[in-house]
């Protein structure tokens, strides 16, 4: 049987501790105590009951959890209560919970991924513009 995209492949009990880097395919939840690093291009799942102190760069992230440190997403994080979050993200797309703490920078990548000058009006446009009104 061939597994899909969001199926969990991993999971981390509740009353279990990781340190090292932890790099995975497909989706892993997390509900124990994690320190290190951890990378993939898949989605990390954060229980209520997990704590993580972690660099964190992954494709998805939902967080119910706690974690400490920085999280590069490529498409998503998500943040639902009781979740906290002490930490820089780096994200296209970001859902907060309303009761959520986050402390911390947030950057939005551009989703068009153009540089900030190109995206910038031009003085033809600008000039269109003023005859419009």
């Amino acid at each position: 049987m061939k597994k899909s995209k969001d199926e969990i492949n991993a999971f981390l009990g509740g009353d279990t501790e990781f340190e090292g880097r932890l790099s995975f395919t497909g989706a892993v939840r997390i509900d124990g105590r994690l320190s290190g690093e951890i990378f993939s291009s898949g989605t990390l799942i954060v229980g209520e009951s997990a704590v993580i102190r972690s660099k964190i760069h992954v494709a998805d992230v939902v967080i119910s959890g706690e974690v400490h440190g920085d999280i590069c997403a490529d498409n998503s994080i998500e943040i639902n209560v009781p979740g906290k979050l002490f930490g820089n993200i780096q994200t296209p797309r970001l859902v907060i919970e309303e009761g959520v703490i986050f402390e911390g920078n947030c950057k939005m990548k551009d989703l068009e991924k153009q540089p900030e000058k190109s995206r910038a009006r031009s003085p033809e446009k600008t000039e269109s513009l003023s005859i419009l009104k």
